[in-house]
């Protein structure tokens, strides 16, 4: 599925959960519906300390994710290679969120790390049911 970009009611949501959570690390994993995101599904047994988030994938259900998203509790919004690796193994659109948690505050990323351009679309939650 091509992703075309990004709901802004979900992209409002995880600024304000990353947010809310600082300085603990917020992580989830994002679906899509018609080609844009729409959800972010936050796995059972998810750990989040002021260093990492830990999702644990063995936990995840039968259904497909397109990414990632997760916060860092300062304004670096670059990977990690632990964040890398993560990319790996869940699909191929990545949003890490920094301080101070605004829409300026974001960058998305492919598999391989690399700056993908994810546009906001202007859509309500209650457009995609």
């Amino acid at each position: 599925m091509r992703i075309k970009g990004i709901a802004s009611d979900t992209l409002i949501f995880i600024l304000e959960t990353s947010k809310s959570t600082a300085p603990q690390e917020f992580a989830g994993l994002l679906q899509e519906k018609d080609g844009i995101i729409t959800e972010v599904l936050i796995l059972p047994g998810t750990e989040s300390s002021e260093q990492n988030a830990v999702i644990k994938l063995f936990m995840m259900p039968n259904v497909k994710a397109v990414g990632s998203i997760h916060s860092h509790p300062g304004p670096n919004h670059e990977p990690s290679q632990a964040d890398l690796h993560m990319f790996s193994k869940t699909g191929n659109c990545h949003i890490i969120v920094g301080y101070p948690y605004d829409r300026q505050s974001w960058t998305c990323y492919d598999t391989e790390g690399n700056v993908r351009e994810l546009q906001v679309i202007d859509e309500k939650f209650e457009d995609f049911e």
